[in-house]
């Protein structure tokens, strides 16, 4: 089942158990995919979404001088999947990054960011490589 799938699942037992705040949510998720050019995404793309949202939601908190999440934002990262530690990224570049192949340490963040694919936070990426 993909992300989508899930996602409509999930909103067809919001309303059954009558969870307005993830009923909410999930509306707003799934106007937002109904957007797009394509009516069914595969989990690479609705991800991308995902993360947009919580962009977008987390920016608007900020301009309202409040902090924290959202109630929309801890929804919409239920669907995100595991994001992968400092640990586990510094672990996989000590054993498979040669170092010596790239012109500079920020070249290899391409080949890191195809590996964990969306599991991986960019920032956070090139923190550790400016450690290495």
């Amino acid at each position: 089942m993909t992300i989508q799938e899930t996602i409509k699942h999930d909103l067809k037992e919001a309303m059954r158990t009558r969870d307005e705040t993830r009923k909410d949510a999930l509306r707003v998720i799934l106007g937002e995919l109904a957007r797009q050019a394509r009516k069914t995404l595969n989990d690479a793309e609705t991800v991308a979404i995902l993360k947009k949202l919580i962009k977008s939601e987390k920016e608007l908190l900020a301009a309202r001088g409040g902090g924290g999440e959202s109630d929309f934002t801890r929804v919409v990262e239920g669907y995100l999947p595991r994001q992968a530690t400092e640990e586990e990224i510094e672990a996989w570049i000590r054993t498979h990054v040669d170092f010596s192949r790239y012109g500079s340490k920020m070249q290899a963040m391409r080949d890191i960011m195809q590996h964990f694919g969306p599991r991986a936070d960019g920032n956070m990426v090139k923190g550790i490589l400016a450690r290495f």
